[in-house]
């Protein structure tokens, strides 16, 4: 793999409860909606430990295999764009992403764009 390794870890606060957190990063159907505009190909409407999928965005795919899946917390292993893991987890009000890997993108700002459109949709979702 080309790149350099990387590391970043945020934590931002979010208008959600714990479990509105857990659905936007679990179900297909969520992610789809605050990923954009990577295109999530995967199976099933809510993951579980040990499913696979893909994220794309150009001519970048990402394939994501869930490691770890608890209640208020997601791990996942990272191949092909990025080699590495990612780590979810989540309380009331609040949701923190950390990431490390090998990567030739610009890991911080795909994180920080990410973690802006979660907050987005949860956003949304509680004004409706």
């Amino acid at each position: 793999m080309l790149g350099r390794f990387q590391s970043s870890h945020l934590r931002i606060e979010v208008p959600a409860t714990a479990e509105q957190v857990r659905d936007y990063l679990t179900q297909p159907r969520q992610l789809r909606q605050w990923l954009w505009p990577l295109q999530i190909q995967t199976m099933g409407d809510r993951l579980q430990g040990g499913d696979t999928f893909t994220s794309e965005f150009l001519w970048l795919k990402l394939e994501h295999r869930v490691e770890l899946l608890t209640a208020e917390r997601l791990v996942l292993v990272l191949r092909q764009a990025i080699e590495g893991w990612q780590e979810w987890s989540w309380g009331d009000g609040w949701v923190q992403s950390c990431i490390e890997g090998v990567t030739p993108l610009p890991l911080e700002l795909g994180q920080t764009f990410l973690l802006w459109r979660l907050k987005s949709a949860l956003s949304q979702e509680k004004a409706k």
